[in-house]
This record gives structure tokens, C-alpha cells and sequence, in this order.
């Protein structure tokens, strides 16, 4: 079948699409302590969520729902605020589908009971296609070639996925496929991954992102949800139920420009969070941020400019190898290899290195901060010391596996109990 624009297009008008946005990211540690995965801000001036938001309008799907649960209150207006710019009497929205007990008195026990709780207002939209995303990954990615894959295909459902090696692929739901790409196995967070043919250290990892023909993914929604001990989720229970007998194709995302794996990151834990965001500083990043043909949307204060301060020998503000949002305002202080978020003040004599500063954070004078995170609406006092002595970072702070040292307000013993 032709994969013509105009025949996409087609496609992702009619397309529905559902992000799971209800997760509450442990693995981050307090980073998620007040707010869900998805809300947690990424690079610079957005949160997660954003991410497969921008990826559906730039695609073209207008219809959107987010479904939340876990400490959903930020997100919920992270969503209102920046996300309320589509026309509904045109047909385009992005809705929010909360926990709320729709069937029985349970809030959603799974990915899989998240949709079934939600069916009859899926069933209202009439979709064509209904395509299911994670919200809690950082990627730019076009659907509609995927969706038109799974039409060509005459599938039942189709999985996007990466390649990953064995160790990563152990976190991830992994497949084996035939060589047209069909899958005949599946196993959910595996300890011992499948590697792929040809591929002794390479596995086919599931990206959480699914499409399916409506009626039979209706069909095996409620299927599950009548199946006794069902943990009621994708992975681990209605794909490895149906690979047998239904028409489950994958679909590898690549990067068709530069002929390679595309990218993809899973920012679930504190390290994979500080690296992914250490990587857009970087001369050529991985991620294009700067892209004006697939920009990321969000919602965003109304802010001045980064304003750098004095040019004394021993007191000079400025920033080196780094991202420096709108609103901060960098005073005689020294920051190298960092990535700063809205509203950040550093003060004199202070040095910040290899660090990720979330919004309305403000540095003493007299710090020095290495491999730190800094959760927003920190007040890091004068001459506080973080990063250079492991032990003591551990008695007041979380110190990662590889040394990432994450500060929240309340470590810091500011109990500021405000929505994040």
C-alpha cells in the first residue's frame, strides 16, 4: 500500500491517541516524592510529558488523552496551562482522564486497566486507529509512518521498539521477531534477554508505545480484565497472550537521515536522569532541541533574560560549556558544564559544575556543587559543599551508584510543601 503524505496524514487524523502518564517513577528517588514521572522537568525549561505531547501534534494526531493518577496535581496543570491551544470545535483536544473509579471502587491496577477504565470514553471518539503511548520517555519521533506500517501490515496490533543491549534490555519488555518483523515472543523485564539473530549483545526492547485496530484491542481489554490474577498490563499480560494467535507486528524507529538507531532515552532513574540531561549540552547533542521542523511545546513562565553579573578577577559571572534558562541570573559566580533550569540565582564566589539545576533554585555564596542535582525551589546556604566527599553527601543526601548526589528542599531541611 502507497505511504504517500497525504495518505498519513489520513491516518493520523483518525488516530487517537492515549498517554499513560499515571507513573510514579520510584526508581527517581524524591525527585518524585510530590509530583509524577511524567511531570518531572527535562531540559532546561520542559517536563517529560512533553515529549510524546509534541511528538502527537507534530504528527499530526490532535486527539489526545493523558491518563493520571499518581500525584497527578502538577501535571493535570502543567497540561491545562500549556497544552489548552487546540480547537475543540475543530475536532482537536487533549483531554485528561484521571483515576476515578469509573467501573468498581479500584483506581487503576495496571496499563492495561487504565484503558479499560476508560473504554467507554475511547468508544465515544470513534477512533480509526488508537495509538497508545508511555509518558515518561525523552524522543522525537514522527507516528505516522508507524501507524502506517501497522495499516500495511493488516496487523492487530504493532510494537515500537529500539535496540538495546542485554544488560539495559533486562529493564525493558523484550521480543523476538521473525524476519518480516512479526513478533513469536515476548517477556516483560526479563533476567536473562533473548539477543536478536545476528546480534550476540543486541535485544529488540519494547518502547511502550503500541497501535492497535480499536475493536480488537476492546476485545482484549475486557478479555483481560475477566481473567482471574491478571496484573492487567501490556507487557507483562495482553501481548504475551496474543502473540500466538493475532497478527503482532514490530516496528523498529530508527534514524532514517543518519541510517542508525534513533533516539530514546528511558530517563527512570537518577543516573539515566543526569545523563540525559548532560547530554544536550554537548557541541553536537544526540537530542536537537534547536529543531524548528519538530519543536518541543510547552508551557512556560514569562520570563526575562539570563543575565550574567560582575567581571572582577576573583568574582566574574559566567557560564562555560552550558544551558542557562530564562530568569537566571548568574552573580559573580562561576558555572561549567551545567544545565540550568528557569529562575536560577548563583551567587558570588560560588562554582557549579557538571550539575542539573531545576527551577527556582537559589546557590549561597561561597558553594561549590559537582555532579549535583538540584530539585526546584532548593536554598542551598553559604559555603555549602556538595559532591567533593561521597560519605558525608550520603549522611544528608541521595548519592546515586555513579555518584550523582540528588538534594531536594527537604534535605536541605526547607519544608516547603508546595506543588512541583
Amino acid at each position: 500500500m502507497p505511504q504517500s503524505s497525504r495518505f498519513v496524514s489520513r491516518l493520523t487524523r483518525n488516530t487517537f491517541a492515549v498517554i499513560l502518564a499515571g507513573g510514579r517513577g520510584t526508581r527517581l528517588q524524591q525527585l518524585t516524592k510530590w509530583r509524577s514521572k511524567p511531570a518531572v522537568p527535562f531540559g532546561g525549561k520542559f517536563r517529560i510529558i512533553d515529549f510524546p505531547l509534541s511528538n502527537c501534534i507534530n504528527s499530526e494526531i490532535r486527539r489526545i488523552a493523558v491518563v493520571t493518577q499518581y500525584k497527578s496535581h502538577s501535571l493535570i496543570r502543567h497540561v491545562q496551562q500549556g497544552w489548552g491551544f487546540l480547537r475543540g470545535e475543530l475536532g482537536e483536544f487533549v483531554e485528561i482522564l484521571p483515576a476515578q473509579q469509573r467501573i468498581d471502587s479500584s483506581w487503576y491496577t495496571g496499563t492495561a486497566d487504565a484503558i479499560y477504565q476508560n473504554l467507554d470514553i475511547i468508544r465515544r471518539h470513534k477512533p480509526r486507529h488508537i495509538l497508545l503511548l508511555a509518558g515518561d520517555h525523552i524522543y522525537k519521533m514522527d507516528y505516522g509512518p508507524m501507524i502506517a506500517y501497522h495499516v500495511s501490515k493488516e496487523a492487530d496490533m504493532t510494537v515500537g521498539c529500539i535496540e538495546v543491549d542485554l544488560e539495559r534490555a533486562k529493564a525493558y519488555g523484550v521480543m523476538t521477531t521473525k524476519e518480516d518483523n512479526r513478533v513469536i515472543d515476548f517477556h516483560e523485564k526479563p533476567a536473562d534477554p533473548q539477543p536478536m539473530v545476528g546480534k550476540k549483545n543486541t535485544a529488540l526492547a519494547s518502547m511502550g508505545i503500541y497501535v492497535f485496530s480499536p475493536d480488537f484491542l476492546y476485545e482484549q481489554i475486557i478479555k483481560d480484565a475477566d481473567t482471574p490474577n491478571s496484573s492487567h498490563d501490556f507487557g507483562h499480560d495482553i501481548i504475551p497472550s496474543i502473540i500466538k494467535k493475532y497478527c503482532v507486528y514490530a516496528y523498529p524507529f530508527r534514524d532514517e537521515q543518519a541510517g542508525g538507531q534513533a533516539y530514546w532515552r528511558d530517563v527512570g532513574t537518577v543516573d539515566s536522569f543526569w545523563e540525559a540531561n548532560q547530554e544536550l549540552i554537548g557541541v553536537v547533542p544526540p537530542l536537537n532541541l534547536y529543531d524548528r521542523e519538530w519543536p518541543i511545546w510547552t508551557y512556560q513562565e514569562q520570563l526575562p533574560p539570563a543575565k550574567f553579573v560582575f567581571d572582577d578577577d576573583n568574582r566574574r559571572g559566567m557560564a562555560v560549556d552550558s544551558m542557562v534558562s530564562g530568569g537566571c541570573i548568574i552573580s559573580g559566580a562561576l558555572v561549567k558544564h551545567s544545565l540550568l533550569f528557569s529562575n536560577v540565582v548563583v551567587n558570588s564566589y560560588s562554582e557549579i559544575s557538571d550539575s542539573v539545576i531545576l527551577p527556582d533554585v537559589e546557590v549561597g555564596d561561597h558553594c561549590r556543587l559537582k555532579k549535583v542535582i538540584l530539585d526546584k525551589g532548593c536554598k542551598v546556604p553559604n559555603g555549602t559543599v556538595i559532591g567533593e566527599d561521597p560519605e558525608l553527601d550520603a549522611k544528608r543526601f541521595y548519592v546515586s551508584p555513579q555518584g550523582v548526589v540528588l538534594v531536594t528542599a527537604e534535605m536541605l531541611g526547607q519544608e516547603i510543601h508546595y506543588v512541583r
